[in-house]
């Protein structure tokens, strides 16, 4: 089987195909720039491609046609609110999958985020209401949706898989457990952090990548999927953790910073879905 990435220098896309590589798959590897990380080397095929850049090429021609697709490229992702999510990435990825789509593409599996449900709190499940409060997750959302409609043209398997939130090795640097290693590193007597009351919904990477992998190879799903794990944490527990599992004294500055405008107190997400397809 053909596997193409896009995003695939990213967080969840690099684990995506290093596990893809290793359970033996054909990997197809796209993103801006050349060859992006040295140990895929002579192991992908790598075919340098910039979404954003409008084309009339076939581009399931181009990426060897395909027989999977795992689209997780997105970029502006340090601001959900800039309109470059509306205004620019948008429809650059609503031309490129439905290029896709129109050229033969016909199983797609498409990140979306649990930014989908606004500032809901609580249990969210995949039947939750999507009212997003940020331009990304606007974005997100229509574009799901345009797949649902252009699915009533096109015949082609679409799985909308919800990302909760994640941890682990080459994550953004300033999310807090990178910046919470850094501060230890340098030695640091206290670490600025919010209230830390939040409750939120963690996965390792590797889960994520494991998770997206198996949803993916199963032509039988089909629409939103909520990946994530169903317990909520909250985010003074999990630094207080990792503090732990590093040894180090590090005391917290608790409330140095306000809570975030755009997500709930508390919200997690119901994994029954995945869980009952992984089963299986």
């Amino acid at each position: 089987m053909n596997v193409l990435v896009t995003g695939a220098t990213g967080f969840i896309g690099s684990h995506v195909v290093e596990l893809l590589l290793l359970q033996g798959y054909s990997v197809i590897t796209t993103s801006r720039s050349a060859y992006p990380i040295n140990s895929w080397n002579g192991k992908t095929k790598h075919i340098p491609f910039d979404i954003e850049s409008p084309t009339e090429e076939n581009l399931f021609e181009l990426f060897q046609k395909p027989d999977l697709v795992i689209h997780l490229a997105w970029s502006d992702l340090t601001d959900y609110f800039a309109e470059s999510h509306i205004t620019k990435q948008l429809p650059s990825h609503m031309a490129f999958l439905k290029n896709l789509i129109q050229h033969g593409a016909t199983n797609l599996t498409v990140a979306g985020t649990c930014l989908e449900y606004g500032l809901q709190n609580g249990h969210l499940n995949e039947n939750t209401p999507t009212i997003p409060v940020t331009l990304y997750g606007q974005a997100k959302v229509a574009l799901h949706l345009f797949l649902q409609i252009t699915q009533k043209r096109y015949s082609f398997n679409l799985k909308w898989l919800r990302y909760f939130y994640m941890y682990g090795e080459r994550q953004n640097q300033k999310s807090i457990i990178p910046l919470l290693d850094v501060a230890i590193e340098r030695g640091d007597a206290q670490f600025n952090m919010s209230g830390g009351e939040q409750l939120r919904d963690y996965l390792s990477v590797d889960q994520v990548a494991q998770c997206t992998i198996l949803l993916a190879m199963n032509r039988s799903v089909e629409g939103a999927v909520n990946v994530c794990s169903g317990r909520p944490i909250s985010i003074r527990e999990l630094v207080e953790k990792h503090i732990e599992e590093k040894q180090s004294d590090i005391l917290l500055n608790l409330g140095y910073y306000p809570y975030t405008s755009y997500e709930p107190m508390q919200f997690w997400g119901d994994n029954s879905i995945m869980n009952r397809i992984l089963s299986t």
